[in-house]
């Protein structure tokens, strides 16, 4: 029986990640990320990867793509010129928001900017009720009004959200028939479409931001279809959307906003899968590359979600000050606390590490490609973390030299540190950054973190796991197989998917199941042909859910639906079922209180095997060290001599006691003192606190 092959690509701020997997075989490869044409780092590691593997572009089976693109469109304002096409009265309600401020001490707020300028939000007359009711017919002869406008100023892209178009997106419908019969060429996106919610800020929003960016995403999509089927592959390409799942080019195309979290989002479903195997219910997911790092909440193997997320934040890490959109996404925490992050001396004399990052053009001053700045990277390199040589398989060669001058020039001469100090200092601050955006998220979420699990994979978060896991108070630690290019091999773990989202107000306590059972039905029919489209043998499962809350709050909570045609007493089930959630965050109920629900969601997905739960295995003498290296002890604040493992070396059982260092291709485990590290039986490297001697207890 012939291998299957599947391939899968991500795109980060520094590096771009290829995993390919050949029937039980991994083979991975990391290169540095063409800025300007990132279709160019994506083949130059195809090409890289393949002749490892032994086989050709024609062999692959399966082929899975996460890209930044969208993301950076948005926040480098590089999209389409777009245009937005509202209900009469509306026309600032995109630039208005909330109407309130997300810090109310700054008196010189930078509110987030729309991606439509004012003068290319136009207004047509027609009005619909929040029931779908034509309170005003659309006013035809504003749209043909529209077009010369729209050709004087060469729009690209327009965007239609009409108030209340999510009850009834019939004047959508014809707005968008009306353009496309006199612009032909016009990308068009309607709100009804790309998110058919209730609250026109976010649903307006949503659709400026998938109008801005589809030109160019569809353009790239089809260039890079185009080269990997010049390069001879002739299999299925999807691409990972921001809610872990797998979608077709053509929906990709259609809806790109989903696609703004898509890197992030393949390693929190690694993650899942690994707490599975491992059998572990709590885990939390640490992913640091070359840019940023982000940290996921994962309960029973499955990641949290939302439908709520915000690009461009004007104060990065400060809710309400970017553009929300309201796309199906996992939730998790990203702050700019990457390898690349440069390291600097703020107005008050601290050091501030990020978000800035040196990328991949020019990088760390240690790549020696004209960087002068200090970064995390420089700072791993000064401590003894980092081999010059190898890193990133070998495609980079490290300057120990140029990393202890940047080190020097922007942090020791102004703290009268010496260089390995300074460096120090700056890994001690990203890693504080680092566990406190961990507590805020695990606070915000109602969570604790002392009993989970650190799950660290990403070129960076294995070199600083272990002392993230001391200032959290955690006991374990796994740095799994291919820990490198984590997100990319967690592509090839995410089903094919599609959730599907509408407003249908309805209250229990006049709970009807007719309309329900029909809105279901019609967007059962629609994800289920999307997926099936991108899977069409696989075995299918449905997941519904209900947006609840009390009358009268302004955030709903999520509640499961029975995935089978709902009954009128289905309401008295929902509402045990919404009391249950509201106790599990909130200790309470309210018992007088009238419960609501504005939004329903239901996804369609391929049926992803659970990974068997590994066996223990005896613990036996690891193999010989390959070398030693000093290493920084944070303990000590000096340097130890730390023997060098390599991973290929290690089979499961093998222990090793810290300090240490365990090197692979793409990246370096960094076992401290305080920690002892043995290989289980899927070849993870399991990270145990040590006991002390006297009492028994953890160090």
């Amino acid at each position: 029986m012939p291998k299957t092959a599947r391939l899968a690509v991500d795109i980060g701020g520094t590096f771009t990640d290829v995993a390919l997997a050949v029937g039980g075989d991994m083979f991975t490869r990391k290169v540095l990320t063409t800025t300007r044409a990132p279709e160019e780092g994506v083949m130059a590691g195809v090409r890289a990867v393949l002749p490892e593997a032994g086989i050709t572009a024609e062999d692959l089976d399966f082929i899975v793509h996460g890209t930044t693109l969208a993301t950076n469109t948005v926040i480098e304002r590089k999209g389409a010129r777009t245009a937005l096409i509202v209900t009469d009265g509306f026309r600032d309600a995109v630039e208005m928001g909330y109407e309130h401020r997300f810090d109310q001490y700054d008196i010189n707020i930078d509110k987030p900017v729309p991606l439509v300028p004012r003068y290319l939000r136009l207004a047509v007359r027609e009005r619909s009720s929040a029931r779908g009711q034509v309170l005003l017919a659309l006013q035809e002869g504003d749209v043909h009004a529209l077009v010369p406008f729209l050709r004087e100023h060469d729009v690209e892209s327009v965007a239609i959200a009409l108030i209340h178009a999510y009850a009834n997106p019939d004047h959508e419908q014809r707005i968008a028939d009306i353009l496309r019969a006199e612009l032909p060429d016009l990308w068009l996106t309607l709100s009804s479409d790309v998110c058919p919610e209730i609250r026109e800020y976010e649903r307006m929003s949503t659709a400026c931001a998938n109008a801005y960016v589809q030109p160019l995403m569809a353009s790239y999509l089809a260039d890079l279809d185009e080269r990997l089927r010049a390069e001879g592959a002739q299999c299925p390409l999807f691409m990972m959307t921001s809610g872990g799942g797998l979608t077709t080019v053509e929906t990709a195309r259609r809806h790109p906003i989903r696609l703004v979290e898509s890197g992030p989002a393949g390693g929190a479903i690694l993650a899942g899968r690994i707490a599975q195997e491992c059998g572990l219910d709590k885990v939390l997911s640490y992913d640091m590359g070359g840019t940023t790092a982000k940290i996921c909440l994962i309960d029973n193997g499955r990641p949290q979600t939302s439908r709520t997320f915000e690009v461009d934040r004007q104060y990065r890490f400060t809710k309400g000050s970017g553009l929300p959109l309201r796309i199906p996404v996992i939730e998790m925490v990203e702050i700019g606390a990457g390898g690349g992050s440069i390291a600097r001396i703020d107005n008050l004399g601290r050091i501030q590490v990020g978000p800035g990052s040196a990328g991949s053009e020019p990088g760390p001053a240690c790549y020696g490609q004209g960087g002068t700045e200090a970064t995390v990277t420089d700072a791993d390199v000064v401590l003894g973390r980092i081999a010059p040589e190898g890193f990133a398989g070998g495609s980079v060669q490290l300057s120990p030299d140029l990393a202890l001058a940047a080190l020097d020039r922007a942090i020791a001469r102004n703290l009268n540190l010496d260089g390995p100090l300074a460096a120090f200092a700056v890994s001690e601050m990203v890693e504080e950054n680092m566990s406190n955006a961990a507590r805020v998220h695990a606070v915000e979420q109602g969570k604790e973190l002392a009993a989970r699990t650190l799950i660290a994979f990403g070129g960076a978060a294995p070199l600083h796991a272990c002392r993230m896991a001391e200032k959290l108070d955690m006991d374990r630690v796994i740095i799994p197989q291919g820990a490198g290019v984590g997100s990319a091999i967690g592509f090839l773990a995410a089903p094919v998917s599609y959730e599907m989202v509408r407003s249908h107000y309805t209250r229990l306590d006049g709970f009807e199941a007719a309309g329900l059972n029909e809105m279901f039905s019609e967007m059962h029919d629609e994800a289920h042909a999307i997926v099936v489209a991108g899977a069409p043998d696989a075995e299918l499962e449905e997941r519904r859910i209900a947006y609840m809350r009390y009358i009268g709050q302004g955030h709903e909570i999520v509640v499961e639906v029975p995935a089978r045609a709902l009954t009128d007493a289905d309401g008295a089930a929902l509402k045990e079922a919404f009391d249950r959630a509201y106790e599990a965050l909130f200790g309470r109920v309210i018992p007088s209180m009238e419960v609501e629900i504005l939004t329903w969601a239901l996804s369609v997905a391929t049926i992803q095997p659970s990974p068997p739960v590994l066996a223990a295995v005896a613990t036996k003498a690891a193999a010989p060290a390959r070398g030693e290296r000093r290493l920084f002890d944070a303990a000590r604040t000096d340097y130890v001599v730390a023997p060098v493992y390599q991973r290929d070396d290690l089979s499961p059982g093998m222990a090793i006691s810290g300090p240490a260092l365990i090197v692979e291709a793409q990246t370096t485990t960094v076992v401290t003192a305080r920690f002892e590290a043995r290989i289980n039986g899927a070849g993870h490297i399991e990270i145990q606190r040590k006991k002390t001697a006297q009492t028994g207890e953890t160090a």
